[in-house]
């Protein structure tokens, strides 16, 4: 028998080696578009973010190595364009050459898969825009990463791969943003409540999520500066078009082929319409193991598993192929998260009777290093009791509560089959009771009717309007909730009537469901638990309390300051990375300022917007409409660095830096890059573009101001009476003595105003540079910050001066005093040794690691 196989990869390669190993009398030939026939799709951006060091980590096979070890015939570089099912011929043609080749079968396999959907957008083939498909796609990427001096990137798709993407960007340093034209990440894979939980995560973590965004344009001349979309906008130095996969199959349309939007339809043979011709993996359409509709899955696991059975078909054993779960996992910073079988909408939708549960479940005992929880939504029948999904969120394993599920749901397990499962314990691995089991037993206490509870999604939606908020939490957890202690509670509560509508309110929900149990038992008829608690869900009570000092304490921490003339209010200053915004993001900052506080703005001296009267309970809707609307971050409160202020740089007459450029440097570097780093006090930083200090350098912990330093041709000095350059010097620091131009230099503040003002040529010449003051400061105690002795000629030296005073700082500082402090304290000169050396680099680790400054000095 001679079988034909069209691509390689995942779906091909396996169903080829499992044919051969079945039966190696069989004539098998593989032919390949790409020249490489097996490697690592999935592992692609671990390779941009340097986690795979080398790109032959990312080579399953070569093509010499894979013909040799299994017996397969390979031909790579060859690119099928025509299939003659009736002549069992199929036409390729050579990639290179486009010399034509035929090539006969008795069966015939379609593996061709998928490639990236590219999206309308304009200027995609500018340098700088890039795609995850192909091993080349990553390598390309990872050295224009290099050579480029990427600061920025656009990840264009909210999916798996657009979020891994964006994850291994982030660990080379780039400040990413992903944009989706879905109104939530990750579409059609998650419910839209965990695909809000993840893009919280996300965005604390740094990564900035637009969603309902589309991109139109990429803008630049020959290489990438940013995007436009329509939402404005983003400047980017870097794009990847991360928006799905398209099957390969366009050159099937005439066949008669069966196929739907591109995927070729197979039955549980893996059989298409034509005979002797099968399909498997990303082109192929299979079917849903639970609902045994249509699913296309154009996974990596789903493609080995049908090559692999499909082999086995071929050699006419008698086996059938149930269908897909749709299981999948991705990594992203600080959390993972997993899914498989049907979401809620598709379970509805497929007829179900369908019942959910949200469940906040330990993944180790809590004594245990590193142990964490599982946020996990089980998706059940009501009638049978079967599981019919389950998503999985957590910092830990989430792939084995994933797992479980799938093998229940294969085997067609209820969840009293469940109840009992005896899985591995140990304190490094689990807790006594596995985690997955319990969820299986909240799940069945709901069914039960033992618990009586209210989904997230379902407080979200006003399920819980006109109930009371009854805080069961360890200790008060909600402004103006009634707080019960659970452990008091041994009748009924004075102050609750038996038939009041309670929504109890836990962390986790755990002592929510405690509560309602004994509440129960003593006659209150209608209590809800919310489930997952606060862990999952932001629950505010409307009260007239007086907030507490760790409330206002809490909402300074985001950037949020009491405005002391109404008490309940609040002023919440918006980072604007050195003053600078779009017209987009003045748009956004002026309706939130309409739709969540007074409707007035006003500018700091920091250069930063505030945003006037914000009312306590507007302060997270107000952050989140900044945030998805344009990107913004509140904040720039507490011992930290603060965000970088600068002037207008190149763009000022008499700027000789690019202070912006410089300014969105260190805020990416120190403010985003040292967002977590608790320090003595606050730390200021500000750029000024020339000896003018419009922000005031000198008046900062730290102070960059450009410098233009004329290298003064004596020779060409004719003493002229009225010399252009003397007169050009606002200080008066150059003079002609004795016929000859004389500088002093000890009082030039290098402004540059005297370069290239000589009809003679003696200023023709100059060199930029930086000069750096420290421990200035300005409020109760002004004091003006000292110069380094050094003039800084590069960019890389300034950001290192920078990061070790920081280091500096936070190394002998003393909590609660402001780098001035320190360097009086310390000497000045010793300050000086310590940044112009490298040993606070050396030691960066431990320093930062160090448990220290808990509660910084900063009062705002």
């Amino acid at each position: 028998m001679k079988v034909l196989i069209i691509g390689g990869v995942a779906a091909g390669t396996k169903t080829a080696a499992k044919l051969k190993r079945a039966d190696r009398s069989v004539d098998v030939t593989l032919i390949a578009k790409d020249k490489d026939i097996s490697y690592a799709s999935c592992g692609l951006p671990y390779y941009v973010g340097g986690i795979i060091e080398d790109k032959s980590g990312l080579i399953v096979n070569t093509p010499q190595k894979y013909a040799a070890m299994t017996g397969v015939n390979v031909v790579t570089g060859i690119e099928a364009f025509k299939l003659d099912s009736e002549n069992k011929t199929v036409l390729a043609k050579d990639v290179d050459t486009g010399e034509v080749s035929s090539y006969t079968y008795d069966k015939l396999v379609i593996a061709t898969g998928a490639s990236p959907v590219v999206p309308p957008i304009t200027g995609i083939d500018k340098a700088g825009v890039f795609k995850l498909r192909l091993p080349d796609d990553a390598v390309n990427m990872r050295d224009y990463l290099k050579n480029s001096n990427v600061k920025k990137a656009v990840v264009v798709g909210g999916g798996f791969i657009g979020l891994e993407a964006a994850e291994n960007l982030q660990v080379q340093g780039v400040e990413v943003t992903v944009i989706d034209f879905a109104s939530q990440i990750m579409p059609n894979v998650i419910d839209p409540e965990i695909a809000a939980f993840v893009q919280k995560h996300l965005q604390k973590q740094g990564i900035r999520i637009m969603t309902g965004v589309a991109g139109q344009e990429i803008l630049g001349d020959s290489a990438v500066q940013g995007i436009k979309t329509t939402a404005g906008e983003l400047s980017a130095d870097l794009i990847v078009l991360s928006v799905g996969v398209r099957p390969n199959t366009a050159f099937l349309q005439d066949t008669g082929i069966e196929m739907f939007k591109g995927t070729i339809l197979v039955n549980d043979k893996l059989q298409t319409s034509l005979n002797d011709v099968y399909s498997v993996g990303d082109c192929a359409m299979v079917t849903n193991r639970l609902t045994h509709a249509r699913q296309w899955s154009p996974m990596g696991s789903s493609a080995n598993l049908e090559g692999r059975l499909l082999g086995q078909i071929l050699t006419n054993i008698d086996k059938e192929y149930p269908g897909v779960l749709g299981t999948g996992i991705v990594k992203l910073p600080n959390i993972n998260c997993a899914r498989t079988g049907l979401g809620e909408k598709q379970a509805r939708d497929a007829g179900y009777d369908v019942e959910t549960l949200m469940a906040v479940v330990e993944d180790k005992p809590n004594y245990y290093p590193d142990a964490d929880a599982f946020i996990t939504k089980l998706i059940a029948d009501k009638k049978t009791h079967k599981i019919l999904g389950l998503q999985v969120i957590g910092q830990g394993a989430v792939d084995k509560m994933a797992d479980i599920a799938v093998t229940a749901i294969s085997l067609g397990a209820t969840l009293e089959q469940c109840e009992c499962m005896d899985f591995c314990y140990a304190p490094p691995f689990s807790t006594a009771i596995h985690p997955f089991v319990q969820t299986v037993h909240i799940m069945l206490n709901k069914l039960n009717g033992y618990l009586t509870s209210i989904t997230p999604a379902e407080y979200l939606a006003g399920k819980a309007d006109g109930y009371r908020v009854i805080d069961a939490s360890l200790k008060p957890s909600i402004r103006g909730a009634l707080y019960v202690d659970l452990a008091k509670v041994n009748g009924p509560i004075e102050g609750l009537n038996k038939d009041d509508k309670l929504l109890l309110v836990c962390a986790k929900g755990k002592r929510a469901y405690f509560l309602q149990n004994r509440l129960k038992h003593f006659g209150y008829t209608n209590t809800l638990a919310l489930e997952a608690g606060l862990t999952f869900s932001d629950v505010k009570v409307k009260t007239t309390a007086k907030l507490t000092p760790e409330e206002i304490k809490a909402v300074k921490a985001l950037g949020f300051l009491q405005d002391k003339t109404t008490g309940d209010k609040f002023n919440g200053r918006v980072i604007t990375r050195n003053g600078k915004i779009t017209a987009n993001e003045s748009k956004v900052i002026a309706e939130a300022a309409e739709k969540f506080g007074s409707g007035e703005i006003t500018m700091t001296t920091r250069l930063t917007v505030e945003i006037q009267g914000v009312p306590y309970e507007n302060i997270e809707p107000l952050r989140e409409y900044l945030m998805q609307n344009a990107g913004l971050e509140t904040g720039g409160t507490g011992s930290k660095v603060r965000p970088v202020v600068s002037c207008k740089g190149t763009t000022c007459q008499y700027g000789l830096i690019d202070t912006f450029a410089l300014s969105e440097e260190i805020h990416r570097r120190f403010y985003k890059g040292y967002r977590d780093v608790k320090l003595p006090h606050k730390f200021k930083i500000a750029v000024g573009g020339c000896p003018n200090n419009c922000v005031k350098p000198n008046l900062n912990d730290i102070g960059i101001i450009g410098q233009r330093i004329p290298q003064i041709d004596y020779a060409k000095c004719r003493g002229c009476k009225v010399c252009m350059a003397v007169n050009s010097c606002p200080i008066k620091t150059l003079q002609l003595v004795d016929g000859k131009i004389n500088i002093d230099d000890k009082h030039c503040n290098h402004c540059g105003l005297c370069v290239n003002k000589c009809p003679f040529h003696c200023f023709d010449n100059a060199s930029d540079g930086y000069r750096i003051y420290i421990g200035g400061r300005w409020g109760k105690r002004v004091k003006e910050g000292r110069a380094l002795s050094k003039i800084f000629t590069s960019k890389e030296e300034v950001l290192s001066v920078v990061e070790k005073a920081i280091l500096l700082f936070r190394e002998q500082g003393i909590t609660g005093e402001r780098f001035s402090d320190t360097i009086d304290r310390i000497g000045f000169e010793n300050v000086e040794a310590q940044l112009l050396a490298n040993d606070l680099l050396a030691r960066k680790q431990e320093n930062l690691a160090a448990q220290k400054h808990l509660v910084g000095g900063a009062t705002c």
